[in-house]
């Protein structure tokens, strides 16, 4: 059974699922930064997922990274498997800008976390919501 890990739920806000990944945003309001986790139990790594999984987390992936590029204006995004904290299999796929507070370092330790308020978390899931509104497979999760 999937079971999110309690750093991710700790440190992010559930955005949607996908058919693949639940959509999480960090609240880090210095860079829109989203989380794509496969809902699949005790996965740590792309290679053990089954071949038509690794597909799809690709595919969601791209479909994000796309359409965060377009609501957010990127000038460049990063989309990242790391793991070293947190073991459980979820994909970063953070919006940079050159005007960002990091940039153009890794956004990793580089400056606090500043929390979203409840406006600008509203007016994200809008955004996507409407990114993705011709997107059946696209379900909003709520709080």
């Amino acid at each position: 059974m999937f079971v999110l890990d309690s750093r991710l739920q700790q440190d992010t806000l559930p955005m949607a699922d996908l058919p693949l990944c639940r959509v999480l945003l960090s609240n880090d309001s210095n860079y829109p930064w989203f989380i794509l986790v496969p809902r699949r139990a005790d996965i740590s790594e792309v290679f053990q997922l089954e071949v038509a999984d690794q597909a799809q987390l690709w595919r969601e992936t791209t479909e994000l990274a796309q359409v965060l590029q377009q609501v957010f204006q990127a000038d460049k995004m990063n989309v990242a498997a790391l793991g070293n904290v947190v073991s459980q299999l979820h994909m970063h796929v953070i919006v940079r800008r050159r005007d960002d507070v990091a940039w153009p370092a890794p956004v990793w330790g580089k400056h606090p976390a500043r929390p979203y308020s409840d406006e600008e978390v509203a007016t994200i899931r809008e955004q996507l919501r409407v990114a993705f509104q011709h997107d059946e497979h696209f379900v909003p999760v709520s709080v």
